[in-house]
């Protein structure tokens, strides 16, 4: 096990996000690295979603608190790639749900303590049944993550005595993001954290991710909002086009927020 404090990984500029310019399989090395550290660090997905949050919140917001603080950010989305090329950014594309699922088909052994923060029983029971080796914890998740403090110190303390290698949060952003950066923060847990989204909701096929093509085509969020309308309209119609005023006020101004 690793005793030196992990260092954040440095990134582009972009939209004031120092997203880590690495390429996927670089970023799973870095992930593996990490996992036997004693000092807890995490890893945030950025994508359009994250982004508009970030803007309306402003500096002083939770997320951008937890943003600050993560080890790596990674470019989650196409549409921030492509809208980062535009700007003289090359960003890779590493979406935090191809990294879980080649962590889990890859790179979880079975000696690995596995703690999963979030989700469904059913999910837990999927995840069990596809990877019988591996030690895994659930953590439930209060629900008021983001408003409740106490709420959020129950959860960063189970996940301290879980003393897991592979942390992953799975209860949605900002909660994921603010957890992590809690338990960064107190400096008792070691290993490291993935603020994943739905993303082993993927792995154990509970929900499918959009075809390969569409994904190229940059729209698999239409995917999703087919398959989720009533959850996720409002993200993809209505607050999601902002990233295009985002982007161009960052272009004059310098400032994403």
């Amino acid at each position: 096990m690793s005793t030196e404090a992990p260092r954040e990984v440095q990134g582009a500029t972009f939209l004031d996000l120092g997203i880590a310019p690495l390429t996927f399989s670089e970023a799973l090395d870095e992930v593996w690295r990490r996992s036997d550290g004693a000092h807890f660090s995490f890893i945030v997905t950025p994508n359009v979603d994250h982004v508009v949050r970030l803007s309306r919140e402003g500096d002083d917001g939770p997320l951008h608190a937890a943003y600050r603080t993560a080890a790596i950010r990674l470019c989650d989305s196409r549409i921030l790639a492509l809208l980062a090329r535009l700007c003289g950014e090359d960003l890779p594309v590493v979406a935090g749900s191809d990294l879980t699922a080649r962590l889990f088909a890859e790179t979880l052994r079975p000696d690995d303590r596995i703690a999963v923060v979030g989700g469904s029983p059913a999910l837990l029971a999927r995840l069990g049944q596809q990877y019988p080796t591996l030690d895994l914890t659930h953590i439930n998740a209060p629900i008021r993550l983001s408003t409740d403090p106490e709420a959020r110190r129950t959860v960063v303390e189970a996940v301290e005595r879980a003393r897991a290698n592979y942390v992953f949060l799975a209860v949605g952003a900002p909660q994921s993001e603010m957890i992590a950066a809690e338990i960064a923060g107190r400096g008792i847990a070691g290993g490291v954290g993935l603020c994943i989204g739905a993303s082993l909701e993927f792995v154990t096929g509970l929900k499918r991710r959009a075809p390969v093509w569409m994904q190229r085509l940059k729209v698999e969020w239409l995917h999703r909002l087919a398959s989720e309308p009533r959850r996720l309209w409002r993200r993809y119609l209505i607050e999601g086009p902002a990233i295009f005023v985002i982007v161009a006020r960052w272009r004059l101004t310098g400032r994403a927020v």
